[in-house]
């Protein structure tokens, strides 16, 4: 993820309630009454990309390798036609090849390279774009 930090609650608020009024694929895990990861497929508020929509995911550490986020994301994947999208893209860091082969494995391809896109601590990081055309 790009954000440092987290955005304020209603403004997540407004944008997760947003895709939910939308129809828009939006998957949550929860344990107990914890919310550990989610998957959404927000699609691109412009008439020229109305069929493009970019994948967003994330899973807390302690929850990880266990199958949780796959099972997110294809759900998300699956629910994006119904809604008009016929391409998802993502971007990812170079350097998470856990991720990277998550999405590759599901699907994805490698378009492009963007080097030195992120700056983070001062450290520069490589972000890759991938996608997915159904």
């Amino acid at each position: 993820m790009t954000l440092l930090e987290a955005p304020p609650l209603e403004a997540s608020r407004a944008f997760w309630g947003g895709l939910i009024e939308e129809g828009s694929p939006f998957e949550v895990a929860v344990d107990r009454e914890k919310i550990v990861g989610w998957c959404d497929v927000t699609p691109i508020g412009r008439p020229t990309l109305s069929h493009v929509g970019v994948l967003g995911m994330g899973l807390l550490p302690d929850y990880r390798g266990g199958g949780i986020g796959r099972r997110l994301m294809e759900s998300a994947l699956r629910r994006a036609p119904a809604i008009g999208i016929e391409r998802v893209e993502l971007h990812v860091f170079a350097d998470n090849g856990r991720a990277r082969r998550l999405y590759e494995a599901s699907g994805f391809v490698v378009e492009g390279t963007h080097p030195r896109r992120l700056k983070i601590d001062g450290r520069y990081r490589d972000d890759i774009m991938m996608a997915q055309v159904f």
